[in-house]
């Protein structure tokens, strides 16, 4: 059985890279877009919370569904629709018509990133050790290769509909290729014999997950806050010129990849809180030195400090939401995600509201003090299920 486990973990590996793909490929035609349709920047960013909420909705619905009828069933039908989904934007001519396909594209991406994160929390249940990061990193790989491709396409002509109609077409192949390969049934069934869960117990685990979800929300807006500020932080503050400015988002999420591409051994030999706890320090020492820094080189040490410790935080979190309770993996997971994609929407606007109090360094102290409330509160991964899952023999 260890071959089919391998394969499961190869397909897991190709659905994230999937759903990076797909939302890289939006980001990266996003100019073009808003070119196309003719909208300002401003017009642009309210139609991006439509493409949020979508995600938000997909979260909620794939969570509960992907417990009922198995991930080997709702992944490969989500990673189907987004994969199809993502020509809609590139296809309005108008505001309106182009909301409608962002919220549309937003959910079926949510949906099949809630499902795809499930499945590889019974990967990992299965494994019997961590393997939650690298999957994440994967998801970064992904963004890379739709930014390679985009550019590709671009200089070669092709309109953002054509381009995005191609790596649709692409995404719905690889989606419908690798679903074989998922995991039939979840590797850890539920004991019939044991009983319904006692309602303290349920409370325990309620409360325990909703903590994870304030967490990821945390964690997830310093992230979107580095995303959306880290370049122009460079450029306002620091008076870079642009051309190193950009610098400053590359250095974060180059070191936020090689992060996850290590984390999951850190895990395996000092437990996942610590990972949580001595990442997150990490993170704020990172950006307290990119808020007090006179020069442009301790701003990029800063920078990649900060993505260095965030990196294996929220994997930390979707896992251990996932091992709560087995039988509510795909659930307790969305609770978790669509908590923390709030944050990441939410912190780049957070911190464009506080520019109007403070200078926007001064406004990355609110990151600081995140980061050492995710630090504290990091014990929560110390208890119970949450820990390294056990391998799962009787399963296979």
């Amino acid at each position: 059985m260890n071959d089919s486990l391998r394969g499961a973990r190869i397909a897991t590996f190709v659905y994230f890279a999937l759903c990076g793909t797909l939302m890289g490929t939006w980001v990266v035609n996003i100019p073009a877009v808003e070119e196309r349709v003719g909208i300002t920047h401003a017009t642009l960013g309210g139609l991006l919370v439509l493409l949020g909420l979508g995600a938000f909705i997909g979260m909620q619905v794939a969570g509960p569904l992907t417990d009922r009828l198995g991930a080997r069933v709702v992944v490969p039908a989500t990673g189907v629709l987004g994969s199809a989904a993502l020509v809609l934007p590139g296809l309005p001519r108008d505001p309106w018509t182009l909301a409608g396909a962002l919220l549309v594209f937003g959910f079926c991406n949510g949906c099949l990133d809630v499902s795809m994160n499930a499945h590889a929390v019974h990967v990992e249940k299965a494994y019997g050790r961590p393997v939650m990061s690298a999957f994440h990193a994967t998801f970064s790989v992904g963004g890379v290769l739709a930014a390679v491709v985009g550019a590709a396409t671009a200089s070669a002509g092709l309109s953002p509909a054509a381009g995005m109609a191609a790596m649709g077409a692409l995404g719905i192949a690889t989606a419908l290729i690798s679903a074989r390969a998922l995991l039939p049934t979840a590797p850890i069934p539920v004991k019939a014999e044991t009983g319904p869960v006692p309602a303290p117990e349920r409370r325990r685990t309620g409360r325990r997950i909703w903590i994870l979800a304030a967490l990821a929300l945390m964690v997830m807006l310093c992230e979107g806050a580095a995303n959306d500020w880290s370049a122009l932080h460079l450029k306002d503050v620091l008076g870079a010129p642009a051309s190193t400015a950009a610098f400053a988002y590359g250095t974060f999420a180059a070191t936020m990849t090689v992060g996850r591409l290590l984390a999951d051994r850190l895990v395996a030999r000092f437990g996942s809180m610590a990972i949580l706890r001595y990442g997150a320090a990490t993170a704020g020492v990172g950006i307290t030195i990119v808020t007090v820094a006179p020069w442009i080189w301790a701003a990029f040490a800063g920078w990649a400090l900060f993505g260095l410790g965030l990196s294996g935080c929220v994997p930390q979190l979707f896992s251990a939401a996932g091992h709560a309770d087995p039988a509510a993996a795909g659930a307790n997971v969305s609770r978790v995600a669509g908590l923390g994609y709030v944050g990441m929407l939410a912190g780049p606007a957070v911190i464009g509201w506080l520019t109007h109090l403070v200078a926007l360094n001064h406004a990355f102290v609110l990151l600081i003090l995140l980061c050492v409330i995710t630090a504290v509160a990091a014990g929560i991964l110390r208890t119970g299920s949450d820990r390294t899952p056990e391998p799962a023999h009787s399963a296979h």
